[in-house]
């Protein structure tokens, strides 16, 4: 018994929360940090993004954003920290929607994704009038499986070599929620 309590003793302390972390719309302004923020090798081990990201394809994303589209940015000490946005699927799915969203590698596990998941379902269904989000997360990524369940999403299913990452296929989940 007594190993056990060591064990839970040597564990290191959760990061505290930021206090004082905002969410806000993305503006071309941000093109800049954006694409550091997704350069990061954390960040981009998360998502389909190629490494060497330059600006300009940052700031043409945000210039020519969809209708129906949202992007958001975490800021903390006038930095951004992380993004996150919803595109509204067309036509027949216009009641469905995708996200995505990234946090800064030295922000993780403090709340950062927890604000921005929050924003852009409440986006999604106070304002876009949406019934079903739905996203992919790679299934190596148990971090962010865990916080979408959170957040009430379910895996709908397996996506078996969905992305060539670092030499090698992955597989992604699909996830999604509905409102009920």
């Amino acid at each position: 018994m007594d190993s056990i309590q060591n064990d839970i003793d040597d564990k290191p302390a959760r990061p505290a929360r930021l206090e004082g972390l905002t969410i806000r719309a993305a503006t071309p302004a941000d093109a800049e940090e954006i694409t550091a923020l997704a350069n990061l090798p954390g960040y981009r081990y998360g998502t389909l993004r190629l490494p060497f990201q330059r600006v300009a394809e940052t700031r043409k994303w945000l210039d020519e954003a969809s209708a129906g589209s949202i992007s958001l940015v975490a800021t903390y000490q006038n930095q951004i920290i992380g993004n996150g946005g919803i595109n509204r699927f067309l036509e027949r799915r216009n009641h469905a929607a995708a996200i995505g969203m990234g946090v800064h590698d030295d922000y993780r596990g403090r709340g950062v994704g927890s604000a921005l998941l929050k924003e852009l379902v409440g986006v999604a269904y106070n304002w876009l009038n949406i019934r079903r989000i739905e996203l992919t997360v790679y299934t190596d990524n148990d971090a962010a499986v865990a916080l979408y369940r959170k957040f009430g999403f379910e895996i709908e299913g397996r996506l078996r070599d969905f992305a060539f990452r670092n030499g090698s296929y992955v597989d992604a989940f699909t996830m999604a929620r509905l409102k009920r």
